[in-house]
């Protein structure tokens, strides 16, 4: 029951991190490298023997990918529009 909890928040983390509506359109890198970090870090403290190490490079590798998928997004979003209103 215990890894089917960790999966299953390790899996909320990877999809809550590809996905950003947020009102900064470039913010989409930020979050990913942050969320990445989070979950390489964890997947990486849960696995083999040596746990400070492997967090570390979890780490490390989980917010360059994060990055990587969050510039893609932050480059596919349009840019905002700017409808009148209040100012």
């Amino acid at each position: 029951m215990k890894k089917y909890i960790f999966y299953t928040s390790i899996a909320i983390l990877l999809l809550s991190a590809c996905t950003n509506n947020s009102a900064n359109p470039n913010s989409g890198a930020q979050t990913g490298a942050a969320l990445g970090a989070v979950t390489g870090s964890v997947i990486g403290y849960n696995s083999g023997h040596h746990r400070g190490t492997n967090a570390v490079v979890g780490g490390l590798l989980g917010a360059a990918v994060g990055a990587g998928v969050g510039s893609a997004v932050d480059s596919n979003n349009p840019p905002p529009q700017n409808n009148g209103g209040w100012q």
